[in-house]
């Protein structure tokens, strides 16, 4: 009899992409650099005492025009990118200094097609909804401050317990449940497990059904550990949309898409796809590139992953946010309550040594500082079936580039990002950063065999009734098994595909799961008592040692 030894087999692109923090490591500073003048760099009016602050200074200064060269090359890279990976389409905005200085198109927007990606180009942001996101909730918190609502449930603050809005959330553990804040939430300090729900999404739940199972996960300790959650950060959306009295989307039109003038950003999938210059996903198979058969749809963790946008519309959003909550000089919103989600909360990632720079997560950023000595703000985002997106940002050059591509992540976007900031910094590209951060993506890619090696003698299956039936799960739902003229069948929870259970040995079956998870081929182990099978331990979810369902 074979019992699952579960190992995790899904890769993980949101989780990766949010911890490319895009902070070089290993650059070095010029060997003889000029330490910045206190004096040469603020210039206090007659009568008026400088504010100075000794930890914004680099010892890597970036001259005039540095910039503006580096945006010269801009057009080799990514066009280097594109040859080198394959990826179909690229968009490109860099904002300095309150204007967006670059914003082009490259490549096509499917290769089904010769429409090319122009600036206006829709694609899907995947995890670069989440900044998005927690701009959102910025303004929402903004805007009840400015108005002063009297009643509870209608403010929102960043640090209002969720059950304050949505009285339903509830975790496994019942003294930690009204103690979750939002903003707990937004930095993946909850205690729920990494990627929590997103299997549950997969199996075709919505949004209402996967965050009312929040509660059978088991948690971490609270606010002292760091787990990267689509669904966590999308119960706290919930909460504040709750509390404004409509929904999500149209709470992220009302107080950012719209006074933007962002007219081509959505948090709906179907808006994305109506869109007439929309760019469509990509995946690749054995070295060639195709449009991706399955379509990933969204919606169900919309603030953390649904959004979808144009360079041109998220130059906007950047100069917002460089902009400390003003655009075009009128304040859009207040300052205090947009400098939470940039400020560190959690290491988001170990240390690697002693002379490891730490990376952070704010709400919804992420936060490092990189090898000059500068505050970097960025985060990246993937679909697997078909986005790879990535923003970097340097507050105190008032700087941030912004790449999104149509292909499921190779790297692209990171290594564009990085070595265009390494030539803002340096002058020159020291690293190749490309190469590398196509390294770190390979990994994603690790396909995953059930059981290992076929055996030689495998024993036989039962008679296939023996394992017909429907099992149950807490947290998954229904499992049916059924026998068709082609052998047995899986279906999962309200998903209507059925997945083709092929023997393995004994008792032990395998099957390809579906969805922006799976990767590879996964295990399904019935346990009998007598001549019926009992039980059935699914080895695609049982990650958290949930996934075995009982008949």
């Amino acid at each position: 009899m074979i019992h699952l030894n579960v190992e995790p087999m899904k890769a993980r692109p949101f989780v990766l992409m949010a911890l490319m923090l895009l902070a070089p490591v290993g650059v070095a500073a010029s060997e003889n650099p000029t330490p910045p003048s206190v004096n040469s760099v603020v210039e206090p009016n007659p009568g008026e005492s400088a504010h100075i602050d000794p930890s914004a200074f680099s010892d890597v200064p970036i001259p005039p025009g540095r910039v503006e060269a580096a945006v010269a090359q801009l057009d080799a890279m990514a066009e280097a990118a594109l040859a080198t990976t394959g990826v179909p389409g690229m968009a490109i905005a860099v904002v300095h200094r309150d204007r967006a200085v670059y914003l082009k198109g490259f490549g096509r927007r499917s290769l089904d097609g010769e429409a090319p990606v122009d600036a206006e180009t829709v694609f899907q942001l995947a995890s670069l909804s989440k900044p998005i996101a927690a701009t959102v909730v910025a303004a929402a918190v903004d805007r009840a401050r400015v108005e002063g609502r009297d009643d509870v449930r209608a403010a929102v603050a960043w640090d209002d317990p969720i059950v304050r809005h949505l009285p339903d959330f509830a975790l496994s553990d019942a003294a930690i449940t009204p103690r979750v804040t939002i903003a707990d939430l937004f930095a993946h300090r909850s205690g729920l497990p990494d990627h929590v729900g997103d299997l549950l999404e997969d199996i075709g739940y919505g949004r209402a059904e996967i965050l009312s199972r929040l509660r059978f996960y088991p948690l971490a300790p609270f606010r002292t550990s760091y787990a990267y959650t689509n669904f966590g950060l999308t119960a706290a959306a919930e909460a504040v949309a709750r509390a404004a009295g409509m929904p999500w989307e149209d709470l992220s039109q009302d107080l950012l898409y719209g006074p933007l003038g962002m007219t081509s950003t959505s948090s709906r999938f179907e808006e994305f796809v109506a869109a007439p210059n929309h760019a469509i996903g990509h995946i690749r198979r054995d070295g060639v590139w195709m449009v991706t058969p399955e379509v990933r749809q969204p919606d169900a963790q919309s603030p953390a992953g649904g959004v979808s946008s144009s360079a041109t519309d998220m130059a906007q959003w950047m100069r917002l946010v460089l902009g400390e909550g003003t655009l075009d000089g009128k304040p859009v919103i207040g300052s205090e309550a947009l400098a939470r989600i940039h400020s560190p909360n959690l290491m988001s990632s170990p240390l690697h040594g002693p002379s490891s720079r730490p990376n952070f997560y704010g709400l919804g950023f992420g936060v490092s500082v990189d090898s000059s000595g500068r505050v970097r703000w960025s985060h990246s985002g993937a679909f697997l079936l078909g986005a790879a997106t990535t923003l970097a940002m340097l507050p105190s050059e008032s700087l941030g580039i912004l790449i999104l591509t149509n292909g499921q992540p190779v790297g692209a976007p990171e290594g564009i990002a990085a070595s265009f900031l390494e030539l803002v910094e340096t002058g020159e590209i020291r690293n190749d950063w490309p190469a590398l951060y196509g390294g770190a993506m390979a990994g994603l890619y690790t396909w995953h065999t059930a059981f290992g090696e076929v055996p030689t003698a495998p024993a036989p299956a039962r008679p296939l009734d023996a394992y017909v039936g429907r099992y149950a799960n807490d947290l998954y739902g229904t499992a049916v098994v059924e026998a068709t003229e082609a052998g047995l069948v899986l279906r999962l929870g309200p998903s209507p595909t059925a997945l083709s259970l092929s023997h393995f040995d004994g008792d032990a079956f395998t099957f390809r799961p579906i969805g922006e998870d799976a990767l590879g081929s996964s295990g399904a182990v019935f346990a009998f008592e007598g001549d019926r099978a009992a039980s059935l331990q699914i080895e695609f979810l049982d990650e958290e040692g949930l996934g075995t369902f009982k008949r």
